[in-house]
């Protein structure tokens, strides 16, 4: 739908015709945070982390506090936080982050200029019992990993038996989206990405427990429930997995349509020391395609997930990470969580500090600061 595009013909089509009689249509608020996106990737790639506010490695919910924030300085210009738990009315995500200080720190960070992206892992419907937990006590049972049934997507479906039940669930996604709000009661601008890394099959709406026109459904059935609701402040993020020699035709395979999607990303880590050549070509090759579909179809693209797990090689940020995506036009790169068992971002207690310091410093990354000159 060549959104970006579009938008700017249809501002240069009202300033011609100085005799219309009609005001020119004023942007949504996700349309304003397009072009906030558009105008930035000209500028240098964002740098993003998820639960960045919420705890680190020798802390956990300080007010003010950030691993980002205490090795460079500044604030990620991007902070990424996860609705799962929400569609069980849960007081805490799947990651034991309170939804009210959530709500909390997506209001921080958009009062300071940031951007916020949500992603949701909703538990299994069919194995999850309401009011109960799951069935089972043993992970993955009842989470968003649980594929021990092949059918879930269809099954929540219009038609299907846990239909009603998943409505349910889509409403308490609303109820909570719904709270998110700046100081004049205007929706905060989100970047939400939903049914990601569905090139695997990890998770229940993976690409070997649904259909591609189920898949299709799905996407559709949760945005049109929240455009329906009014939510005119969401730009909607696709995100497959990275893959080997990925082609245009695979990345596309289960796209939802230019008409609903926004932005496209892709999900890539590195696990350990010795892939550091492997994720460095994947990357490069995955990006490539990326970049060119995007530019194809008037999206955003982004490195939506990244990362090397617990930071074994030191240097990765200077050495792996920005070679990695240096020279394309991406929005931004959002590493995970920093969990004490297992983490993506920065830690000052950790020997990649200096190295990440050198990564805020480079002239094409952008952080909180440099977003807002």
């Amino acid at each position: 739908m060549k959104k970006i595009l579009a938008m700017a013909i249809a501002t240069i089509a009202v300033a011609a015709c100085t005799t219309t009689k009609n005001a020119e249509p004023e942007q949504t608020v996700a349309q304003q945070l397009m072009e906030r996106l558009e105008t930035l990737r000209k500028q240098g790639v964002m740098y993003g982390h998820q639960d960045d506010p919420m705890y680190g490695l020798t802390w956990e919910y300080d007010k003010d506090s950030s691993d980002v924030k205490n090795v460079c300085g500044d604030y990620p210009a991007i902070m990424g936080f996860d609705l799962g738990g929400i569609e069980m009315g849960d007081a805490k995500n799947l990651d034991s982050v309170p939804f009210t200080r959530m709500r909390e720190e997506v209001i921080n960070h958009h009062r300071r200029g940031g951007i916020v992206t949500l992603s949701w892992h909703p538990r299994n419907p069919v194995t999850t019992i309401e009011g109960g937990g799951w069935a089972g006590q043993k992970f993955p049972e009842g989470t968003a990993w649980d594929v021990s049934d092949t059918a879930v997507v269809k099954k929540i479906l219009p038609g299907g038996e846990f239909h009603e039940k998943f409505e349910t669930w889509m409403q308490r996604v609303s109820d909570f989206l719904a709270t998110l709000k700046d100081e004049m009661g205007v929706n905060i601008p989100i970047i939400f990405r939903p049914w990601h890394e569905n090139s695997g099959s990890w998770f229940w709406w993976g690409e070997k427990l649904c259909t591609v026109d189920e898949y299709k459904a799905l996407w559709n059935m949760l945005q049109d429930k929240l455009k329906a609701d009014g939510f005119d402040n969401l730009v909607w993020s696709y995100s497959p997995g990275m893959q080997d020699n990925l082609t245009t035709e695979r990345l596309l395979d289960r796209y939802p349509g230019d008409d609903r999607v926004d932005m496209i990303g892709l999900d890539g880590y590195q696990w350990v020391p010795e892939e550091k050549d492997q994720f460095i070509t994947r990357c490069k090759q995955n990006l490539g395609v990326l970049c060119q579909v995007a530019d194809d179809h008037g999206l955003i693209p982004a490195l939506t997930e990244c990362g090397m797990k617990n930071m074994t090689e030191p240097t990765w940020w200077t050495s792996t990470l920005l070679p990695a995506v240096e020279g394309f036009p991406i929005s931004y790169m959002l590493t995970w969580r920093n969990y004490k068992e297992e983490w993506f971002g920065p830690s000052p207690v950790k020997p990649d500090a200096p190295y990440f310091k050198e990564m805020y410093d480079a002239p094409n990354t952008l952080f909180l600061k440099d977003i807002n000159k």
